[in-house]
């Protein structure tokens, strides 16, 4: 099927067909241009050799006609040799004089024929190819006919096989020389092309963070020029779109945040009670949502310098100490397990500390009471952290990246962004991040970094 949807093979297998066609019919050409050839200098020939009889004959005498041919011609007409034969006939038709000896005329006559009259015939059976020529002359007052033959089928006779054998010599000329031609094609068509390639290579840096990427016009072929200009306006109303959501989800993010910060600080001075402690959990989640909606939104157009190095050690160390408050308040508690050394990774801190403060999060809000979430920072570059929840399923286990998803609808503590957000940060890094089974019970999350080797 790719082949069958690539230009270049259909321009070959194209250009294949074209070639064998050209080759038969230019075998073809050349066959009947060189048989034209050679049966113009045979019939050249041959009204030569009539001339050359008609200065030699003479007229009826005592001893009737006489043909005094010079010695080298005579020799070829020799009916032993067999090549060369000739006949001269009177107006009522009677041979009068031939190299044959039962004295027959060569071809038919056709007495309303003028000048020199071309033969070409074959003996019964089909063995000998006859070539030759008639021609009426007037010797002293006594109209005849001479004739004149050559058997090309003669040993001495070459023209034949020379022509066949050119013919046969030509193809692999011929097919060479097309093949050439294809693959000056070809390069020809790539060269041609090349601003296509470029164009599929900008298209391939366009994303959600590199809107801006146009693709070139500059030196592209007329042919797809408007094809190029109408993908790049279609981006145009991309980004603005794009922009337009981006804008939205920010400015809505931030017009929130004040009325869950006053609404928060109102129901500190209210009395405490079960339904104030509710309340004050559920404006808790919700400022976090807000809070992700801000972190997705920074993140669309989010570019990590190639040359950052963070310290996930040092991060870590930060993560664990910010969320333990809040995990002991909740009755459970946060064990950070790393060397004393730093660890080094190619990428932005406060990007990392975002991913990994966002899976610490999702694990306080899986994990019972009076058990302990484990952020383990290792040397080859990750970050893991476990819980003793209930676990991820395998067919979940792609799904609970994607924005906005829950395993149940009715499930609370979250929008369902922190993971996606994660995701996100992980695919600016360059890194991964998978979920799978911890041991024992719960489910480990594991970002996984590059190494700076640079770094001491």
């Amino acid at each position: 099927m790719p082949l069958r949807r690539s230009i270049l093979s259909r321009i070959v297998v194209l250009h294949v067909v074209a070639i064998i066609v050209a080759a038969l019919v230019l075998r073809s050409i050349l066959h009947w241009s060189l048989a034209s050839d050679v049966a113009e200098l045979q019939l050249d020939k041959m009204a030569t050799q009539i001339e050359l009889f008609a200065r030699h004959l003479k007229p009826p005498s005592a001893g009737g006609w006489s043909l005094d041919l010079p010695d080298g011609t005579r020799e070829q007409y020799l009916d032993a040799y067999g090549r060369y034969s000739y006949a001269i006939i009177d107006d009522a038709g009677s041979v009068i004089l031939a190299s044959s000896p039962d004295k027959t005329p060569l071809f038919a006559i056709d007495s309303n024929a003028n000048g020199i009259v071309p033969h070409n015939t074959r003996t019964e059976g089909g063995a000998r190819t006859i070539a030759g020529a008639s021609a009426r002359r007037d010797i002293d007052g006594h109209p005849v006919w001479i004739q004149v033959a050559e058997d090309l089928s003669h040993s001495d006779v070459v023209v034949d096989d020379v022509l066949a054998n050119f013919l046969r010599r030509v193809v692999w000329i011929v097919v060479p020389v097309l093949l050439l031609l294809l693959a000056a094609d070809i390069v020809i068509f790539l060269l041609a092309i090349r601003p296509l390639h470029r164009a599929s290579g900008g298209a391939r840096d366009i994303s959600p963070t590199r809107l801006d990427v146009r693709l070139p016009t500059g030196d592209m072929p007329s042919e797809i020029l408007p094809l190029v200009e109408a993908v790049n306006q279609a981006l145009d109303r991309l980004e603005h779109g794009f922009l337009a959501q981006r804008e939205f989800a920010a400015d809505a993010a931030h017009e929130l945040r004040t009325p869950l910060a006053i609404l928060r600080t109102r129901i500190e001075t209210l009395p405490p009670s079960d339904e104030i402690h509710a309340l004050g959990r559920d404006v808790e989640n919700m400022s976090r949502v807000v809070s992700q909606l801000l972190d997705a939104t920074e993140l669309e157009t989010a570019v990590v310098d190639p040359d950052a190095v963070a310290d996930i050690h040092a991060v870590c160390v930060e993560v664990a100490e910010f969320i333990a408050p809040l995990a002991l308040k909740q009755g459970k508690s946060i064990e950070l397990m790393c060397s004393e050394e730093s660890v080094p990774v190619k990428g932005n801190a406060e990007m990392i500390r975002r991913a990994t403060r966002n899976l610490v999060e999702n694990a306080l809000h899986h994990t019972p009471q009076g058990t302990t979430i484990q952020i383990i920072v290792s040397a080859d570059g990750s970050i893991s952290v476990i819980d003793n929840g209930d676990g991820v399923p395998v067919a979940d286990r792609k799904l609970v990246f994607q924005r906005f998803w829950r395993r149940s609808p009715r499930t609370a503590g979250g929008a369902g962004l922190g993971l996606s957000i994660v995701e996100k940060i992980m695919e600016a890094h360059q890194g991964s991040v998978a979920v799978d089974d911890a041991p024992g019970r719960g489910a480990r999350f594991t970002m996984r970094f590059r190494r700076d080797e640079g770094t001491p």
